[in-house]
């Protein structure tokens, strides 16, 4: 078994339906603290919630239930504790899955489940998972393939993704973004629509647009998890000579 421990901005994982919208209007952290069942189509989960605010009382919570569950997603809830000191809901929810995390879990074919540390807030998600190194790999590989920008913290054994493991792009990807470079479709103003240079590569215009955009992503996402590691580096920035 290995274990892998990935960070990824609240931002985009709210973009891509995986998380509700405003949830950190309200509460400040989101920690998982256990994983009772994981299904293709629903989770049964034990959370740790923060409250920006003073905590609602368990009543309060009661009367507002359906709004809540209407809110976040939730089939049911349910308040375990309450720590008013520390504004924290312990709290049983099971969720529905949505359908991106559904095809995640079904590439996992079960050999893949949460762990701790799992803490989500506003600006990151810090996410650990566990299981079989193939499955872990199929996962990882189908974030990249669907560019999230995401960036390994820890893995246990040998690496994942190593940076130098293999190129950025595909043989195809690099010739034909090469290629629109030098034709100037990357200029401002454009010196050659995608259309003229559909033809020039003998492809339809949205199979060119498909592949460079696909080469763009992954350019994008290697260089945000570059930025998390020069952001992450404690060495001092040389000084420039004056």
């Amino acid at each position: 078994m290995q274990s892998v421990t990935l960070e990824f901005r609240t931002e985009d994982l709210t973009l891509l339906g995986l998380l509700p919208v405003g949830l950190f209007e309200k509460y400040e952290e989101v920690e998982l603290l256990e994983t009772l069942r994981l299904e293709q189509g629903w989770r049964l989960q034990l959370l740790r919630v923060r409250r920006r605010g003073p905590l609602r009382t368990a009543a309060e919570l009661e009367r507002e239930s359906r709004r809540i569950r209407s809110m976040y997603g939730l089939e049911s809830f349910e308040l375990v504790e309450r720590r008013p000191r520390t504004r924290d809901y312990i709290l049983l929810v099971r969720q529905r899955n949505p359908e991106r995390l559904r095809r995640l879990l079904s590439l996992a074919g079960g050999e893949v489940a949460p762990t701790a540390p799992f803490r989500l807030n506003a600006e990151k998600v810090v996410a650990s998972f566990r299981g079989e190194e193939r499955a872990l790999r199929r996962v990882l590989k189908r974030l990249e393939r669907e560019e999230f920008p995401y960036r390994i913290l820890r893995a246990s054994g040998r690496p994942y993704v190593p940076e130098d493991a293999s190129p950025v792009l595909t043989p195809l990807q690099a010739r034909l973004l090469a290629r629109a470079w030098v034709l100037g479709y990357y200029a401002v103003p454009r010196r050659i629509t995608l259309g003229h240079l559909a033809r020039q590569s003998g492809r339809s215009p949205p199979g060119l647009g498909k592949v460079l955009r696909r080469a763009e992503g992954r350019l994008v996402a290697r260089w945000l998890r570059a930025e998390g590691a020069a952001a992450d580096d404690p060495s001092p920035t040389p000084a420039r000579e004056p």
